[in-house]
């Protein structure tokens, strides 16, 4: 990106929309990488105002300091919802840069050392009293250090190692918070160069020392950290040439393979990246035109490196994969747009991309390892996620006792005996409004959604401090398993009326009558008499739509406040029988 591509998003910024507020932090004059990072930013948030202030120059750790939960940006006031972090030497120590004046003297290596350990211990204090909600962002320097030591450039003196050690135990300390997320400086030197990232006169004359394609970088990274992306739920894998080398049907079982010995190394390093996503809680399917005998065979090597168990549905026949892809999407009741599909034959993608549009279609290239390489970075890019929860382990099991449940209540006349002998538990959390899980499913959830509003951190905790809100987590699990955290409400109390602003339910949970229930329990426990729900259609919240129109009576379309009433809603809910309680053990009805 070019400084005058980046002014130019600036400049496309919708004026109305809501405001995305970040501070840059930076010992230098931030310049251009202000103008890149609120570009990049800009591009992550399209329906957001994109704003980036900068704290004071040659004072980082005064910026932080000074953080409040208002920061006035231009002519706006409001709430600061990401500071990004760009740390460098000097901001340590100014001795470890190149506008200050002090003299390098045979002590100044420990004593900067000493100022260095001091300066980090106080900035990671600083991050770590910014406000709840606050996104952070952090990168260590990524400029060289001054030729203050005495031992030659080729060789890492004492105090650097120091330097870099005490740099590393901030950083973990920082990650370990669960607040703050740290660039990859491994990654970072990838794309920008080390040798090309400092300009010696720009630092100089400026006080900005980096180049212009180094602070390009340095702001993409620093944004999407700051802002990271949905991760994919699902791959689709293909098996001929693609889970493993060689063509089932041709070679045999025993022929197939994914191992050194077999020049199919990246085959079982494929297998091993697909294994883990999977514990993950990635989904993993397959669509592969074979025989189902001879695929059963090879998934009882035990040499394979991709569990039978880790996998979930296997579409294997001779019928065309786009026919596949649809069965799999539809047991997982996801969007093709959260799935990757992974064929070694262009034309095999070519037939899925245009069968589900927004469905990633990737190459395996069997037969270049250096490509080879870039997609299993690439899958991880696509599917990596900043924390595992429990729930996110938990995915494929529900999975596949969502798919048994179905199968089970394909009988609508053996329904309501089914529902009273699944052993329903529904477990309402009161307590855990801020959590990361709660957010991330208000977040990824299509189907059943209220309005399809996504919201930052700061938009979240904003929602839930305001007077009256409130916030509760449902939990459910039957004799199929559990499904963990499955839906979320958010909304506020005013009289008698309760204002139901967000409602999400995974789609592992459908059929199983839990928004019902939920409904009643939020009327016993609010003692409302009415529900304003802020409904919004989208394309994909047609089970919401369902539910309202079998409980209202019509459909509701656009945007509009729907109104249920207690007594509409007693006469109109079928009958329930899970087991509910609240997080602290109390009884709210049987």
């Amino acid at each position: 990106m070019t400084i005058t591509e980046a002014l130019k998003i600036e400049k496309r910024a919708p004026r109305d929309a809501p405001l995305f507020s970040v501070c840059l932090a930076c010992g230098f004059t931030p310049l251009h990488l202000r103008t890149f990072l609120a570009a990049h930013l800009q591009e992550l948030f399209p329906d957001r105002r994109v704003q980036v202030s900068a704290g004071l120059y040659g004072d980082l750790v005064g910026s932080v300091e000074n953080a409040a939960p208002e920061q006035t940006t231009g002519q706006t006031t409001g709430p600061l919802d990401g500071m990004a972090i760009a740390l460098e030497w000097p901001d340590l120590d100014p001795r470890l840069g190149y506008r200050s004046s002090g003299a390098w003297r045979i002590e100044t290596p420990a004593d900067v050392v000493n100022e260095a350990q001091a300066m980090l211990n106080r900035i990671e204090a600083a991050i770590l009293r910014l406000p709840a909600g606050t996104r952070v962002a952090v990168s260590l320097p990524t400029t060289p250090l001054p030729p203050l030591f005495h031992t030659p450039g080729w060789q890492a003196s004492q105090p650097e190692l120091v330097l870099q050690r005490e740099l590393l135990d901030f950083a973990y300390k920082l990650a370990q918070s669960g607040r703050v997320s740290i660039v990859n400086t491994l990654q970072l030197a990838e794309q920008s160069a080390p040798a090309l990232r400092f300009d010696l006169k720009s630092d100089l004359l400026t006080g900005l020392p980096y180049t212009l394609p180094h602070a390009d970088v340095l702001a993409r990274f620093l944004a999407r950290t700051l802002v990271p992306a949905s991760p994919r739920k699902g791959i689709i894998s293909d098996l001929d040439d693609t889970l493993w080398r060689g063509i089932l049907g041709e070679v045999g079982v025993e022929g197939i393979g994914w191992d050194l010995a077999g020049h199919a190394q990246l085959h079982g390093l494929y297998q091993k990246l697909l294994s883990s996503l999977s514990e993950e809680g990635v989904l993993v399917g397959i669509a592969s035109k074979n025989d189902p005998a001879n695929v059963a065979q090879a998934f009882a090597r035990p040499d394979l490196l991709l569990r039978p168990e880790r996998v979930f549905p296997m579409e294997v026949h001779w019928n065309a994969k786009s026919g596949s892809v649809q069965r799999i999407l539809e047991t997982w009741n996801i969007a093709a747009d959260s799935v990757i599909f992974v064929d070694d034959s262009p034309m095999e993608l070519g037939e899925v991309a245009a069968a589900h549009p927004g469905i990633e279609c990737i190459l395996f290239p069997k037969d270049d390892p250096a490509a080879g390489f870039a997609l299993l970075r690439r899958l991880r890019d696509l599917c990596g996620r900043e924390r595992i929860s429990q729930d996110d382990t938990l995915r494929l099991q529900s999975i596949r006792q969502s798919a048994g449940f179905r199968d089970q209540v394909k009988d609508e006349s053996r329904l309501e005996e089914f529902l009273q002998q699944a052993n329903g538990a529904v477990v309402f959390d009161d307590s855990v409004g801020s959590a990361p899980r709660v957010l991330e499913l208000v977040n990824k959830t299509n189907q059943f959604n209220l309005n399809g509003i996504r919201y930052t951190p700061s938009d979240w905790e904003r929602a839930l401090s305001k007077p009256g809100a409130m916030v509760l987590a449902v939990n459910y699990e039957d004799k199929f398993g559990p499904l963990g955290t499955i839906s979320v409400i958010h909304g506020t109390t005013a009289g008698k009326v309760l204002h139901i602003l967000t409602w999400v339910l995974s789609c592992r949970a459908f059929a199983r009558r839990i928004e019902h229930q939920s409904l009643k329990t939020l009327f016993e426990l609010s003692g409302a008499e009415a529900m304003d729900f802020q409904f919004c259609s989208t394309p994909k919240n047609g089970p919401v739509q369902d539910f309202f129109a079998a409980l209202l009576g019509e459909r509701p379309d656009a945007s509009t406040t729907l109104r249920l009433t207690r007594e509409q809603f007693a006469n109109r809910c079928p009958k329930l029988y899970q087991q509910v309680s609240m997080n602290r053990g109390a009884e709210v009805n049987g």
